[in-house]
């Protein structure tokens, strides 16, 4: 394409004209403009380009308060003006090259502050910040307090308190590897609760870091990349490990159960009557349960698989339910304080200590174990059934829907049997 011939008259302003100049566009030749408005007045750089379109480009502000300022003024465009014709020259849009130029400039200065902030956020604020904007919103207090002091006193000073972005997976893993069981913890279970510990910072530290690098604090995520090799390093929990009542016990245990005084023991009570998990127990409201129809219904919220679960009320459960309603609490279970908070999930588990079964059992071996050994191995119900009181989740979404509405009277019918089971007096 052959160039476009420019004017060749330039300067043909003077610093007098500038200063002077009425309203209107005045022409220094070479396609600049002075456009002049009242007081104010700025300079143009107009020119076609290309493609056939007449275009504008300002040049900035027209400052004629003095001779001084207008001769610099004038000075400065008509520069400007000369490196636009070279632009145009080589077949390059002015206005396009400085659009790209800005954008060049806007992108530069972005990644130095990215670059800066990367620096500047630690692990800690990082956590923080997710804990403040996600956790704290969407769970209890309890369980949001829990959630970040698990991160703050598990994780070494120094790599709480480094940059997020500077954080490798191999300190990431050499900091989880080196958790220690709790003291109190020198049991048989003692590595599984390790193994929970552990498993349960680095799954919260995932979380931090995925959104961290969603918002490009960092580049990687050093907790997702330990997480196999994490779970090689951890020692092979045996079967068995969470220990469970006997099931030709549990009558005798239930005596010596219902004999037992408090709140807690109710607490436990229900748990074994009806399979449930601790939280499951010590988190229930009197809205979840409707004792007129002797059904409990779970929130998905608060399911580990994440969907409601309907727990059918054996006649006992509902006479032990009916004793609660006195204290007129929000929680079924609320803390012996009465000051409005369900009780503690340790609460169960100091149940079984005073009963002397701590060494024989744990909270969920009871419940949960004990309950399916029985009815599986006595036939009192069949797999689907079984699996269903358990609210254990169903990989086919097909079968889940199915167990969900067709399992209501044989769960019923289950968990009465089991209920009976409790109340002999001897072994059956």
């Amino acid at each position: 394409m052959p160039r476009k011939r420019l004017p060749t008259r330039l300067h043909l302003l003077s610093v007098r004209a500038v200063q002077t100049a009425p309203d209107g566009d005045h022409s220094d030749g070479g396609n600049l403009l002075l456009r002049a408005c009242g007081d104010s007045a700025t300079w143009v750089f107009r020119y076609t380009a290309a493609t056939g379109k007449r275009r504008e480009m300002g040049l900035g502000p027209a400052h004629r308060a003095n001779p001084a300022q207008a001769g610099q003024s004038l000075t400065g465009a008509r520069e400007l003006a000369a490196e636009a014709r070279t632009l145009l020259q080589r077949g390059v849009d002015p206005i396009d090259e400085r659009d790209q130029r800005r954008d060049a400039q806007r992108q530069a200065v972005e990644q130095a502050k990215a670059a800066k902030m990367q620096q500047a956020l630690t692990l800690a604020c990082a956590a923080r910040d997710y804990h403040q904007r996600v956790i704290e919103p969407s769970r209890t207090a309890k369980h949001a307090a829990q959630w970040i002091s698990s991160l703050e006193n598990h994780m070494p000073v120094a790599l709480w308190h480094a940059p997020v972005s500077s954080i490798t997976a191999p300190a990431l893993l050499s900091a989880l590897a080196a958790i220690k069981p709790h003291e109190r913890a020198r049991n048989v279970t003692a590595n599984a609760r390790l193994d929970e510990t552990v498993q349960r910072v680095r799954q919260r530290l995932d979380a931090v870091f995925e959104d961290a690098v969603f918002h490009g604090w960092c580049g990687t995520n050093p907790a997702a990349a330990i997480r196999r090799k994490l779970r090689e390093g951890m020692p092979r929990r045996e079967r068995g490990q969470l220990a469970a009542l006997p099931y030709r016990e549990a009558p005798e245990f239930m005596r010596r159960l219902r004999a037992t005084e408090g709140i807690a023991a109710r607490a436990l009570e229900l748990a074994v009557l009806t399979a449930a998990r601790t939280s499951e127990v010590i988190d229930a409201t009197w809205q979840e349960i409707d004792l007129d129809v002797a059904l409990w219904v779970v929130p998905a919220a608060r399911m580990k698989a994440g969907e409601d679960h309907a727990v059918y009320l054996t006649p006992r459960a509902v006479a032990l339910l009916c004793a609660l309603q006195r204290y007129g609490q929000a929680f079924v279970f609320p803390s012996p304080r009465l000051d409005g908070k369900q009780l503690s999930n340790m609460a169960l588990l100091a149940v079984l200590g005073r009963m002397g079964e701590r060494k024989r059992t744990t909270v969920h071996g009871l419940c949960r174990a004990t309950f399916s050994t029985w009815a599986n191995e006595t036939g009192a119900g069949r797999p689907d059934v079984i699996e269903a009181c358990l609210a254990h989740e169903e990989g086919n979404r097909v079968r889940a829907a199915y167990n969900r509405a067709k399992f209501a009277n044989e769960r019923r019918a289950l968990l009465q049997d089991w209920a009976n089971y409790l109340g002999t007096t001897k072994e059956m």
